[in-house]
């Protein structure tokens, strides 16, 4: 059944990542010009600023807000109540925590539609070593993630897997200064066209992310890599899980990254020690994803020594 509510449209990012371009760029396309009564709500002011006449002409109505105290249910009620939109467009401050928003429940007429965070490519990586947990709070609930001004020389590549280790589902789109879109491809540090892949310690957060987004691509190979041993009485009789501690964002989001592998004699391992597994790859149902995913039968495996730096880094 279509959703019948009033669609609301999300825009984040940081002040002057181009949230303000963007939505007069959707307004002046076809599916939004369409005379629907439309309220843009406005958190900030940016160096671009909205021309009145261009939102009357769409019929757009134009409703600022100050404070982040400002941004809360009543008020949400109350712009249903006194414009009654048919579309709803938030341009949301960048500075603002994100709670925020989870802590603003929407009027029951109203639904969330879509979530872009826009990115300045010019000044993310500026962004990313000062907010990174900011970053990180609004990418991990976004639907779309743009990079705008961007330039081939960047290492968008490698933007686009720190983007995929917070938030694997949402499209990540890169542009450059005219809004033509930039294709990256992934750069792997092995061969695909290898049956048998053995990763390097610096290559495990790489390989973890494509073979979620690209799993045919890994079906049916055997992989050697080196990994902690993850055993708990939760996981299926015969099976563990070899996998790596990843920081995300910060010291304080460090998680384990691993899939489930079955193991004949799993139980002698000891939890959290070092080993070198060797394993064919398979795409099948497991328990503990709910659903098919990657689970590994393992060939082989042998104690090892903890690398150098233990820690993976989705950079």
């Amino acid at each position: 059944m279509p959703d019948s509510r009033i669609p609301l449209y999300l825009i984040t990012g940081f002040l002057d990542a181009g949230k303000t371009t963007l939505l007069s760029d959707t307004l002046n396309m076809d599916y939004f010009n369409d005379g629907q009564r439309t309220v843009l709500l406005l958190c900030e002011d940016g160096e671009e600023e909205y021309d009145q006449q261009f939102l009357s002409q769409r019929n757009c109505r134009l409703v600022p807000i100050e404070e982040q105290e400002g941004l809360n249910t009543e008020f949400l009620q109350e712009v249903d109540r006194r414009y009654q939109p048919e579309r709803v467009l938030l341009e949301f401050n960048g500075m603002w925590p994100v709670d925020v928003l989870r802590k603003c429940r929407l009027p029951k007429t109203w639904g969330l539609y879509q979530a872009i965070h826009v990115v300045d490519g010019s000044t993310f990586e500026m962004y990313l070593n000062n907010m990174q947990s900011m970053f990180i709070d609004m990418v991990s609930e976004a639907d779309m993630v743009l990079f705008n001004r961007c330039t081939p020389d960047m290492p968008l590549a490698g933007w686009k897997r720190s983007v995929r280790a917070v938030n694997r589902m949402c499209e990540i789109v890169f542009e450059d200064s005219r809004g033509e879109e930039i294709e990256v491809e992934d750069i792997l540090p092995y061969s695909l066209e290898d049956q048998h892949l053995v990763l390097e310690d610096a290559d495990y957060g790489i390989w973890y992310l494509d073979i979620q987004e690209h799993p045919e691509r890994y079906v049916g190979k055997t992989i050697t890599y080196k990994a902690q041993a993850m055993t708990g009485m939760k996981l299926p009789r015969g099976s563990f899980v070899p996998g790596r501690n990843a920081m995300t964002c910060c010291v304080e989001d460090i998680r384990f990254f691993g899939f489930l592998c079955k193991y004949d004699r799993a139980r002698s391992l000891r939890k959290g020690e070092w080993i070198t597994v060797t394993a064919e790859i398979r795409w099948e149902h497991a328990d503990v994803y709910e659903d098919e995913g990657v689970v590994l039968y393992a060939r082989s495996v042998e104690k090892a020594p903890a690398p150098q730096d233990p820690l993976v880094y989705f950079r």
